[in-house]
């Protein structure tokens, strides 16, 4: 267990704050919060913010979602547990938490014009995005 570096969201409380306003106008977009929650997790995976598997998990176990597919998120492109809609969200959230590596490739993005809306595509690239800031915040700061 590694001490707290430093009480970010109360040293910026109003960037934490909008930080959670985001977060909750996510939770009312079109997308399906079990999605958004798996998608949060696998981010938080790769990022190895435990503080965020803890909840992330608890989450997606409070929703009813089955422990075996908890269980096999990290390995979902061989898994049966998820559907091709959720497969082409974990792709694209992969893609993006590893950015610097991947730049977002076409072959990537194009899939998920077939599964969702172009409001959903903006809404999953917003929860990527603030899952990996909350990630490197928590990791960083030692949450």
């Amino acid at each position: 267990m590694t001490t707290l570096r430093q009480p970010y969201y109360e040293l910026s409380p109003e960037v934490y704050n909008a930080f959670g306003q985001a977060k909750k106008a996510l939770e009312k977009s079109e997308l399906d919060l079990t999605l958004i929650e798996l998608v949060y997790l696998r981010v938080s995976q790769i990022n190895g913010c435990a503080f965020c598997l803890e909840m992330h998990s608890k989450a997606l176990r409070k929703r009813g979602v089955d422990p075996l597919k908890l269980d096999a998120l990290a390995g979902w492109r061989v898994s049966r547990q998820f559907s091709e809609r959720e497969r082409v969200a974990l792709a694209w959230a992969e893609e993006l938490t590893d950015i610097a590596r991947t730049r977002a490739e076409d072959a990537v993005y194009q899939p998920l014009e077939e599964h969702f809306t172009p409001r959903e595509i903006s809404d999953l690239t917003f929860a990527i995005s603030l899952m990996n800031a909350f990630n490197r915040l928590a990791v960083s700061m030692r949450m």
